[in-house]
């Protein structure tokens, strides 16, 4: 019975409730206590859906609690020349003293109050409860002839309410398809499939890869920067690689060439003591390539995929990039609509489901990972995990909100998925999935639940409200259209040049 109440007030109950965990541990370890008496319990509701239970119990059941923890002492307890379960209990006192009786004693009472207030009071904890004033201190005002007054606190289920579920009004911004897109793609795929030439008679130009060392300081101490230094790597001369100013910085460089490169961190780089400061690269030019791209043939379309000519592989991209378009603008809109209502939501979220939506967050990542091969193991180490842990949180919130959103939009308006449906989805993705191993069933069969019934509630806030296109910026739209128009005509005046003092 000793570390009981450490046990269970401290660890986190998994798989079941906290009330069904209390009545395991009672029913295995704490035979019937005492003659209920009646329990006077008050409430108090705290922020973040954390709830305070003041108890005030009998001094009858505090003395019962003494006297039935002293009874499973004498039946359990060895000691030599006794038989066990036959020392005296006076004998016990002499050898074990009342201060360690009084602590078993209030473990079990606060157990079993505990049990009988949450009980009472028709509460469904979150997690185990706390103290308020610490098992030390209470120890101390523990009497067998007193009443005793202690305080406990738990986090609480939150109870989400809309202030409004109709009648809302939501932007979303639409994906479409460009012709452009196409070309795009497939100078991607000229990129990857080309051969790398060395440079030796000219300087640095956009589109080429350049080999460098550089040495990163921050301007304002002369500190290094971390992560800001290598002795050679790779970069590709494009617009947008690296923070503005160093890709410039590099162009028109030659071989072996030595330059100080001045740049200043965006406000929103990843790296938050790098933000908004100025740093010196010291940078050498190693090495220098160019790519020389695949001719688009029929070859091409071959080498890059599976299809036999370029008709047949713009084609297939076209579809696919509509496709990809049309799923993303629905996705927005879904987004979107979610959006405005998790904006009519009035919740409090408990610490406990915060961590524990963060902790799945982390797990995730983790099984990412190991399925692509990774020893998790080594990988997570405690400090990384407890970093992980902390920059989850934010997502976890937004997670949990837009959950209890949906939840409190399907208790409002009484939307449920049939049964029946469900068991016919579970039966098509089970025969689906028929050739993976270890899938959990009852798991799959929840999610698939979600699944339709979020599918359910997205289409009646689809019918209840209004959805509308952001409106899109002309001017930067044909600015963007324009400058790729320039990069492509420049890399094929580029491509054109390189031809003709090759066959020159």
């Amino acid at each position: 019975m000793k570390g009981l109440l450490k046990s269970t007030l401290t660890a986190t109950i998994r798989g079941q409730s906290l009330t069904a965990a209390f009545l395991m541990c009672w029913a295995a370890c704490i035979p019937p206590l005492m003659s209920p008496v009646e329990l006077k319990v008050t409430t108090e509701n705290l922020p973040n859906s954390r709830i305070r239970l003041e108890l005030e119990v009998p001094a009858e059941r505090c003395k019962a609690s003494y006297e039935e923890a002293l009874s499973r002492l004498s039946r359990s307890i060895k000691l030599p020349g006794f038989r066990k379960g036959k020392v005296p209990k006076a004998v016990i006192l002499q050898q074990i003293g009342t201060a360690q009786i009084k602590a078993t004693a209030l473990e079990t009472l606060i157990d079993v109050v505990w049990r009988e207030a949450i009980d009472q009071e028709s509460l469904e904890p979150l997690c185990a409860p706390e103290l308020r004033e610490g098992f030390e201190a209470l120890l101390g005002k523990f009497q067998t002839t007193e009443s005793l007054s202690l305080q406990l606190e738990t986090d609480i289920a939150p109870i989400p309410k809309l202030k409004k579920s109709k009648d809302l009004e939501a932007e979303f911004e639409p994906f479409t398809f460009e012709p452009s897109q196409i070309d795009e793609l497939i100078d991607q795929s000229r990129k990857q499939l080309a051969t790398l030439v060395p440079v030796e008679n000219r300087s640095a130009d956009l589109g080429d890869i350049a080999v460098i060392s550089f040495i990163g300081t921050f301007s304002d101490d002369g500190s290094e920067i971390d992560g800001g230094s290598s002795e050679s790597m790779d970069v590709e001369l494009e617009q947008g690689q690296m923070i503005p100013g160093f890709i410039e910085g590099i162009l028109g460089m030659s071989l072996n060439d030595k330059k100080t490169i001045t740049c200043t961190f965006p406000e929103d780089y990843s790296k938050e003591d790098a933000r908004g400061r100025e740093a010196n690269f010291n940078v050498k030019l190693i090495d220098l390539k160019s790519r020389e791209l695949p001719k688009l043939d029929d070859s091409f379309a071959q080498q890059a995929s599976d299809k036999k000519t370029m008709k047949e592989l713009r084609e297939e991209l076209e579809k696919r990039l509509k496709s990809d378009a049309e799923r993303k603008s629905l996705n927005n809109r879904q987004e979107a609509l979610i959006n405005v209502l998790v904006e009519q939501l009035v919740v409090d979220l408990p610490k406990t489901l915060i961590d524990q939506e963060a902790q799945n967050l982390v797990e995730q990542t983790a099984n990412k990972f190991a399925q692509q091969g990774m020893d998790v193991k080594s990988m997570f180490t405690p400090k990384l995990v407890k970093s992980l842990l902390e920059s989850s949180r934010e997502e976890a919130k937004q997670n949990l909100l837009r959950k209890l959103a949906l939840s409190a939009l399907a208790k409002e308006q009484d939307i449920a998925i049939d049964d029946k449906i469900i068991e016919v989805k579970f039966k098509e993705v089970s025969q689906e999935l028929s050739g993976e191993k270890n899938i959990d069933k009852e798991k799959l069969r929840n999610i698939i639940a979600e699944d339709l019934l979020q599918e359910k509630l997205i289409q009646w806030l689809t019918d209840n409200n209004s959805l509308r296109e952001k409106p899109i910026n002309k001017d930067k739209s044909e600015h963007t259209k324009s400058s790729k128009i320039k990069a492509t005509k420049s890399k094929l005046e580029k491509e054109e040049s390189t031809k003709n003092d090759q066959k020159t």
